[in-house]
């Protein structure tokens, strides 16, 4: 990522078109906005591009005037669009590998510039949970840290409550309008007013259990640490605290009591290496020296954009051929495939960005692709 720049009105309805476009996520928006400049420019050559992934036929571009609907709407209910380009874009989120190029945002975005902390853990929470929850979200506040979560029921509402007064971000699973889980929309609105949420999907889309998973991203690359407080064994606590650790966070864990299962998922989480806490001093201890020291410069980034990238005509179908051979339904790390091919890494990420535009190929988390069957 280049140095940061404000958008036009246009600019920001071209991004939206884009990101919204058929076959595109975060990786191949920006590989494509890096090699072509423009999100403009990159819809045209969409077509020819997936035509070179063997499409057989032309992934769809979102409609522009639905586009301009999305974008007036939420300027309508009072939110905003800012792009991963943009200085209000979140500093921390912009360095993981796979940024949302846009994010819907309602309420005080001033708050995505303090550094924050992720509090996550059991919907089915125990009142114990509950307490020590809001306990740290509100010394952590006091302490200057911004509480981010995903208004969940159970541990993720009690942090945005009693965070509300020193800052919260709400990162929320489907379009920044909806209310989910309905008990949560009183919550929900006074997070509007008094803190801010944040969305990647579009306007009206309801949550579903793929969205949850990428929304777990945002939240843990929002924020310069995770705190999970209580979270059984396959909790989705748990993948944001994954996640956390491959963008380079501390993790945090509440240890528990082994007869509870709620406990488990935290007490494994201590026994691979989380770090151990029993008060909000010793997170601010913890944090205090990589708040002083950001992880990297401003503007650097940890995406896999192309630097210098060569002309797609000068790869040949024997190339295209090699690198489709080295990949199959199993998701396999892009470093691996560079690894064992003579093929430049450029030309192996421009193969892959043509596969997935002709809606072939998968992208997974760690930075791995697979074969759609």
């Amino acid at each position: 990522m280049k140095e940061t720049r404000a958008l036009t009105e246009q600019e920001k309805i071209e991004w939206l078109r884009l990101i919204r476009s058929e076959n595109i996520g975060p990786i191949s928006f920006h590989q494509l906005l890096e090699k072509f400049g423009s999100a403009a420019s990159a819809i045209e050559q969409i077509p020819e591009l997936a035509a070179k992934g063997g499409a057989k036929r032309a992934p769809r571009i979102f409609a522009k005037k639905a586009t301009e609907d999305e974008y007036r709407k939420l300027k309508k209910l009072g939110g905003q669009l800012i792009c991963s380009c943009e200085p209000a874009y979140p500093a921390a989120l912009r360095q993981i590998h796979d940024p949302p190029p846009v994010l819907s945002i309602i309420g005080h975005s001033h708050l995505l510039a303090k550094p924050s902390i992720a509090i996550v853990g059991s919907r089915n929470s125990s009142a114990v949970a509950l307490r020590l929850t809001e306990r740290f979200s509100e010394e952590l506040g006091k302490a200057g840290f911004v509480i981010s979560s995903g208004l969940a029921r159970g541990i993720d509402a009690a942090a945005h409550q009693a965070a509300l007064v020193n800052g919260t971000i709400a990162v929320v699973g489907g379009g920044v309008d909806i209310s989910y889980p309905k008990e949560n929309q009183k919550l929900q609105q006074m997070i509007y007013e008094q803190g801010c949420v944040i969305a990647e999907q579009p306007l009206g889309t309801q949550p579903q259990a793929r969205h949850f998973p990428r929304r777990n991203r945002i939240i843990s690359g929002l924020s310069v640490g995770v705190l999970v407080m209580e979270a059984a064994p396959r909790s989705g606590s748990l993948i944001t605290a994954r996640m956390a650790l491959e963008q380079g966070r501390d993790v945090f864990a509440i240890p528990g009591s082994p007869l509870d299962p709620r406990a488990k998922g935290t007490n494994n989480l201590i026994r691979n290496g989380a770090q151990l806490v029993e008060s909000a001093s010793e997170i601010v201890d913890a944090l205090r020296q990589i708040i002083q020291s950001p992880m990297r410069e401003e503007g650097d980034s940890a995406l896999p954009l192309f630097q210098h990238a060569p002309n797609t005509e000068t790869i040949d179908q024997n190339s295209r051929d090699e690198i489709f051979s080295l990949l199959g339904p199993t998701p396999c790390p892009i470093s691996d495939i560079v690894h064992h091919t003579n093929c430049s890494y450029t030309s192996v990420l421009t193969i892959l960005l043509e596969l997935e535009l002709a809606g072939r190929l998968e992208r997974h988390f760690g930075n791995r692709v697979s074969l759609i069957e």
